[in-house]
């Protein structure tokens, strides 16, 4: 693990449930672009992960109250590298940006089908970056 200033690099979230796309808040959509189409979204009861034809989108809610809000913003084509980790019941995509900044995004609560479901994802996720970077 990398560590800057003694503060951890690597930024995690734990998903447990899927969001139906057609229920996403308005505040996730509005960060859509004209055109967009988002291909699947996961969440946990504060943070929302959206996974889109051109980028990820990340809503990482802070603090106690859950006013302070920072959303991420991932292009594919700043992503590097990508792993697939699989544990009893649980999945993670591991994803190394050009800056250097590391994602994990942790499955949890995941049954066979579900392990399956992340499987096609990240197969996604790795076509459009490859589509990305072809250019």
């Amino acid at each position: 693990m990398a560590y800057i200033k003694y503060k951890e690099l690597t930024q995690y979230f734990n998903f447990y449930k899927e969001l139906n796309l057609d229920l996403l808040p308005t505040y996730v959509t509005d960060y859509f672009e004209e055109g967009e189409v988002p291909y699947i979204a996961y969440g946990t009861t504060r943070d929302k992960f959206v996974l889109t034809d051109r980028k990820i989108i990340l809503f990482d809610v802070r603090g106690i109250t859950g006013k302070c809000k920072r959303i991420h913003f991932f292009p594919f084509i700043s992503i590097s590298s990508t792993a697939l980790e699989f544990k009893p019941n649980q999945v993670a995509i591991l994803l190394s940006m050009d800056s250097g900044y590391q994602l994990r995004l942790n499955f949890v609560k995941m049954l066979a089908e579900d392990k399956t479901k992340i499987r096609s994802i990240y197969m996604h996720l790795i076509h459009c970056i490859s589509e990305k970077n072809d250019i």
